[in-house]
C-alpha cells in the first residue's frame, strides 16, 4: 500500500473512532454526575436512617427510607454498569487505535529500511557529483541536485514520523493501562454496593416483619392522614374557588372577560414564569429524599389498601425549616388538628401546598420570594425526624410535584 492511501485510510480512522470517543466522554461525564448525586442522596438516606433508628421503633417512614435508599442503591449500580459497560467501549476503540498506528509504523519503518539501503548503496559521493556532472545540461544538472537534497529531507521527516508515531503509540498504550485499572476499580465498587444492597433488603424485610405486627396502628393512623388529606384537599378547593370568585368580579368591574380564571397581567407573567421553571424549581427544603410520590400506591404493608397522594413527602432532619419554591403571595395558612400547619401560596393560576409545620412565620396577603423559609417543621418524636408534604395545583388541578423541582437538591 503506497504512503499516501495508508495515510488516507489512517486519516478517515480517525474521524470516524473520534466522533464516538468524544460521545462516550461526556456520556461518561454525565453518568458520573448521576452516579454522584445517587451517592450524596444514599448518604443523606443512612443519616436519617441512623437518626430514626435511635428511637428504636420501627415506623412506616422508615420503611419508606429504607425502599427509598434500595431505590437509589439499585439505580446507583445500573449506572456503574453503564460506566462500566462505556469504558468497555473506550477500551475497544482504543485498542483498534493501537493496532491500526501499529500497522502504520512498521509500514513506515519498512519504507524507511528501503530508503537506508538505497542511501548506502549510493553512498559515495564522488558517484553523486558524477551523476550530477554527468547531466545533458544545467536544467537537468539542477533537478538531479535538487532530487538528491529531497531525498535526504523526505528521509530525515520519514525518521521524525516514526518517532512521533511511537510516542503516539506509548501515550495511547499508557491511556489504555489506566482505563483498564479505572475498570477494575469499577467492578470492585459495584460489588461492594451489591453487599449494601443485600443488607438493606435484609433490614427492609425485619422492619415489614416488625410492622406486620403493628397493623391495628397503621390502619388508625392510615385513616387519620386520609381525614387530614381531605380535610386539605377541600380548603384548597374551598380557596381556589374563592380566588376565581374574586378575579371574575375584578374583570366584570373592568369590562372584561370573566371566564375560566381571569387575571391581572402581573399575575399573568407570575403564572407564566412559574410555569417556564418546570424542573428548575428548588426544593421545599434544603435537604431532603423523597420517600412518598404522587399518585396513587399500594400500601407498604397492609394487602389490598391503596393510598393516594396529592403529592409527594420528603424526609428531612428532625426540626428542619420549609419554604417556598417560588415567589408569589400566601393565600392561606390552614391549621389541621393532630397534622400541623398548610400554608398555601398563589403563583397566577398556580398554586403551591406546604403541610407539616408546627410553627409558621407568614400569614395570608403576605408577599414570599424563592427559598423564604415559612416555618419550622413538626418533629416526630417516634422516629426522631421531620416531614415536608408539597402539592402543587394549576386551577382545580393536582399536578406532580416531582416533575416541577430539581431532581436533586
Amino acid at each position: 500500500m503506497s504512503r499516501y492511501s495508508t495515510n488516507s485510510l489512517i486519516f478517515l480512522l480517525f474521524i470516524l473512532l473520534a466522533l464516538p470517543v468524544a460521545s462516550l466522554a461526556q456520556s461518561k461525564k454525565d453518568l458520573q454526575e448521576k452516579k454522584k448525586q445517587l451517592q450524596k442522596e444514599i448518604e443523606y438516606t443512612n443519616k436519617l436512617l441512623s437518626e430514626t433508628e435511635k428511637s428504636k421503633n420501627t415506623s412506616l417512614n422508615q420503611l419508606r427510607q429504607i425502599d427509598k435508599q434500595i431505590s437509589s442503591r439499585e439505580e446507583l449500580i445500573n449506572t456503574m454498569e453503564a460506566e462500566i459497560a462505556m469504558v468497555e467501549d473506550t477500551i475497544e476503540l482504543l485498542s483498534a487505535s493501537i493496532d491500526t498506528l501499529e500497522n502504520e509504523i512498521e509500514e513506515l519503518k519498512e519504507e524507511y529500511a528501503k530508503m537506508i539501503n538505497f542511501a548506502y548503496r549510493n553512498r559515495d559521493d564522488y558517484d553523486r557529483l558524477m551523476f550530477i556532472l554527468s547531466s545533458e545540461n544545467f536544467y537537468q544538472a539542477f533537478k538531479r541536485l535538487k532530487y538528491f537534497q529531497q531525498y535526504s529531507a523526505y528521509r530525515k521527516s520519514q525518521a521524525e514520523r516514526i518517532s512521533a508515531q511511537q510516542e503516539l503509540i506509548d501515550s495511547k498504550i499508557n491511556l489504555l493501562t489506566a482505563i483498564k485499572k479505572s475498570k477494575e476499580g469499577l467492578l470492585k465498587a459495584k460489588l461492594l454496593e451489591r453487599n449494601e444492597l443485600s443488607s438493606e433488603k435484609n433490614k427492609k424485610e425485619e422492619v415489614v416483619n416488625s410492622l406486620k405486627g403493628k397493623e391495628q396502628k397503621l390502619k388508625k393512623d392510615l385513616q387519620q392522614k386520609r381525614e387530614a388529606a381531605e380535610q386539605i384537599n377541600k380548603a384548597i378547593e374551598k380557596i381556589i374557588a374563592e380566588e376565581i370568585r374574586r378575579a371574575r368580579e375584578a374583570a366584570k368591574k373592568a369590562g372584561k372577560s370573566e371566564k375560566g380564571f381571569p387575571m391581572t397581567p402581573e399575575a399573568q407573567a407570575l403564572s407564566n414564569s412559574f410555569a417556564e421553571n418546570k424542573g428548575k424549581l428548588p426544593w421545599p427544603v434544603g435537604e431532603g429524599v423523597i420517600t412518598a410520590e404522587f399518585g396513587e400506591h399500594p400500601h407498604p404493608t397492609l394487602k389490598g389498601v391503596k393510598v393516594q397522594n396529592n403529592g409527594i413527602d420528603i424526609s428531612t432532619k428532625k426540626g428542619n425549616m420549609g419554604r417556598a419554591i417560588y415567589k408569589g403571595k400566601v393565600s392561606r395558612v390552614i391549621i389541621i388538628p393532630r397534622e400541623g400547619k398548610v400554608v398555601m401560596i398563589s403563583h397566577g393560576d398556580y398554586f403551591t401546598v406546604y403541610s407539616y409545620f408546627k410553627e409558621v412565620f407568614v400569614s395570608a396577603g403576605d408577599e414570599v420570594d424563592t427559598k423564604q423559609s415559612l416555618g419550622v417543621l413538626v418533629d416526630d418524636q417516634e422516629e426522631n425526624a421531620s416531614q415536608m408534604h408539597l402539592e402543587i395545583w394549576k386551577v382545580m388541578n393536582k399536578l406532580d410535584p416531582a416533575s416541577w423541582i430539581y431532581k436533586s437538591n
